[in-house]
């Protein structure tokens, strides 16, 4: 891969996680709820530690045209997030209420994401840039499946209170 279309694609992923962060924080400090609040808040901790890992690949990349080796990854993508998903939050997440279109909004940022890293670790080269957007991938496919998790649990609240379920 060019260097130049690398360098996009660090830039194109920096300002990804920046708006995640900028969007989750947001959320946070509006968020009624202190177990929601807390859900978003840690959502914008991780889009920070993307931040870093990116802003340090980049800096690599630009002045050695390597990147730093795959070890400073976490193993495990998977995040704190499901750790926290608890009945209580989805309960206290309004369906029709800002928490809600806030969980909707990021699925779709989420989902972008996951799409920029998966097609560009399938077009990568370096094995470090493919081990990093894979590490990336993975970690926004937790976020996305804790978001999709929350939606459903709101779905299946709706269609409980209004009676929908066909049995």
């Amino acid at each position: 891969m060019e260097e130049s279309t690398m360098l996009d694609i660090l830039k194109q992923a920096i300002l990804l996680e920046r708006r995640g962060k900028a969007f989750y924080e947001n959320i946070a400090e509006k968020a009624e709820n202190k177990s929601v609040q807390e859900v978003f808040d840690m959502l914008a901790k991780e889009e920070q530690k993307h931040i870093q890992t990116l802003s340090e690949q980049f800096k690599a990349y630009h002045k050695d045209k390597k990147f730093i080796s795959g070890d400073i990854y976490e193993k495990d993508t998977s995040s704190v997030a499901s750790k926290v998903l608890t009945r209580e939050i989805k309960e206290k997440i309004s369906a029709a209420g800002f928490e809600a279109a806030a969980i909707s909004a990021g699925i779709a940022m989420e989902e972008r994401a996951v799409k920029l890293y998966s097609e560009s670790a399938q077009n990568a080269s370096d094995p470090e840039a493919k081990a990093l957007y894979e590490w990336l991938a993975g970690w926004e496919r937790e976020h996305l499946s804790m978001l999709m998790d929350i939606d459903k649990a709101l779905l299946e609240k709706i269609w409980f209170d209004n009676k929908f379920w066909p049995f």
